[in-house]
């Protein structure tokens, strides 16, 4: 008997530190930030800049800064000059300048002692090495409202004016800040916040489509060809779009379902496995809300469930799931519902989260409401069902 080959090509590429090659969605922004330090290397040393990036969680925030961190350093080196960029995690750092100044000044200098010296004298230190290196930072802080909740507004006042200190020498460290919740900003002295509020670059969640393409590259790199197919992609995209747009959702979703489909030993991701892997990330669908349902919303409910379970598709037809529910109504020795009352049940299930519908696309002949099972395996929701309605019986 011949081992199961793995779904997976390199799943590396789905690591939540890989940089990918290419930004995709987020071009107009990276852009801006090229424009904000198009000094850094051109005229290095002239000025300083302080940029703020702000946007939900899994909106490309960090991806987006260290992507430019990269491009603009390869840049600098081939003009000649010694540009560093340093990207530290002010939550990782405790929400301490020090620590962040520390994991900075290790960058430079590896075996810099970690003790003896105050948060003045690091922020001291580190303006000496770049002058002794003839070298420029661009820091990035992500997560800043850590910073700003445990040193207030401190931390960022010395930051930003460090070169005031230093009136003749070179401007030799320009900021980057990264944070979801830009309230935290009133916590700053006015003269800060308007500062940092100059050049602020806003990330808007991902779309389905957006979500979908960026889904789409990383199966590219990371999966065997044919292993994937289109209705799992896009039954993530839904998934990472109903959760705010969240690009760190969907891919995290899309590594699980092949770790679904390798434990099965299956050869494909199919949409099931997608499902699972969404309840194993967010088990949203909790036993109490299925409990409280009516008996023929369960009966239709698990004939939804048994559609799914016998095809790979990510939505089924109202008619299908009509005809599924007639079935199961039949096993029970239930007199079905009309038309219209099944229409209230899909309504009652898609408000409580257990589906979601929308409306046919044009290409389909006609109009019909489509049905999806986005948060829940339907292997999981029929043993479910079929529990319920067998002790009901009995």
């Amino acid at each position: 008997m011949r081992p199961h080959t793995s779904v997976f090509q390199d799943e590396t590429r789905l690591d939540i530190n890989y940089l990918p090659s290419r930004l995709l969605h987020r071009e107009t922004q990276l852009n801006f930030l090229n424009q904000f330090f198009r000094f850094a290397t051109e005229s290095p040393g002239k000025m300083s800049q302080r940029v703020l990036i702000v946007g939900k969680i899994g909106t490309g925030k960090t991806v987006l800064s260290q992507h430019f961190g990269l491009n603009i350093t390869t840049e600098a080196q081939k003009r000649g000059i010694n540009l560093h960029y340093v990207h530290v995690n002010c939550r990782e750092c405790k929400g301490s300048l020090f620590m962040i100044l520390q994991q900075t000044i290790l960058k430079f200098i590896p075996h810099f002692p970690k003790r003896g010296y105050s948060e003045a004298e690091m922020l001291q230190a580190l303006m000496q090495i770049l002058d002794e290196r003839n070298a420029y930072l661009i820091l990035a802080m992500d997560e800043l409202e850590t910073l700003i909740r445990n040193g207030g507004p401190d931390p960022l006042y010395k930051l930003t004016r460090i070169h005031e200190t230093r009136l003749k020498a070179p401007q030799r460290l320009s900021l980057i800040c990264i944070l979801r919740e830009p309230e935290c900003l009133e916590m700053l002295d006015p003269s800060t916040k308007s500062t940092l509020q100059r050049n602020i670059i806003h990330l808007e969640e991902y779309s389905k489509i957006q979500l979908r393409d960026i889904i789409n590259a990383r199966v590219t790199l990371t999966f065997r060809q044919g292993t994937v197919s289109a209705q799992t992609i896009d039954l993530i995209s839904e998934l990472a779009a109903s959760e705010g747009g969240n690009a760190r959702y969907a891919i995290e979703l899309l590594w699980r379902a092949g770790k679904y489909a390798d434990a099965s030993e299956l050869l494909e991701v199919s949409p099931e496995c997608a499902r699972k892997a969404a309840v194993s990330i967010y088990p949203v669908i909790q036993k109490d809300t299925i409990a409280s349902l009516g008996l023929h919303e369960k009966l239709f409910l698990l004939g939804v469930a048994r559609r799914f379970k016998q095809t790979d598709a990510a939505y089924i037809t109202m008619g299908d799931a009509e005809d599924a529910y007639a079935v199961v109504c039949e096993e029970h020795g239930e007199r079905k519902r009309g038309h219209t009352q099944l229409w209230e049940y899909v309504k009652t299930l898609s408000a409580s989260g257990i589906i979601k519908t929308e409306i046919s696309s044009l290409g389909q002949r006609g109009k019909t409401t489509l049905i999806s099972l986005p948060m829940v395996p339907a292997s999981d929701l029929e043993q479910e069902l079929s529990k319920m309605l067998h002790m009901k019986k009995e």
